[in-house]
């Protein structure tokens, strides 16, 4: 008899590495959104950012320098999401850049 070392084939996942490392292909989005209300109201919301980050904190600092009333809501499925009066999309994601929060191309801005 012939003694063969066969190698069997085990589950392999080419990504497991990326996701956790803080590669590019591995990172979570903040999605900021407009949503139309009734006539010309809008509303901004911003979803994605991280669980250590101060909500309130992060709200208070953006309501003063843009001028806007806005709140912390719970959702479900989405975790906790920031909304915004008027359509702040632009001077939430400068914002969240400029303070550090996010990178550049976390950030995913949605609508129109």
């Amino acid at each position: 008899m012939v003694d063969l070392d066969l190698q069997i084939p085990t589950g392999f996942d080419p990504f497991a590495e990326a996701k956790d490392s803080g590669a590019p292909g591995a990172k979570e989005y903040v999605h900021i959104r407009i949503q139309q209300r009734n006539g010309k109201k809008s509303l901004t919301t911003v979803q994605g950012l991280r669980k250590e980050f101060s909500y309130e904190k992060i709200l208070k600092d953006v309501k003063k320098e843009f001028c806007c009333n806005g709140n912390v809501v719970q959702d479900k499925e989405l975790g906790k999401v920031i909304q915004l009066q008027g359509d702040q999309r632009k001077n939430v994601s400068q914002f969240l850049i400029s303070a550090g929060i996010v990178k550049k191309d976390q950030i995913k801005i949605h609508g129109f």
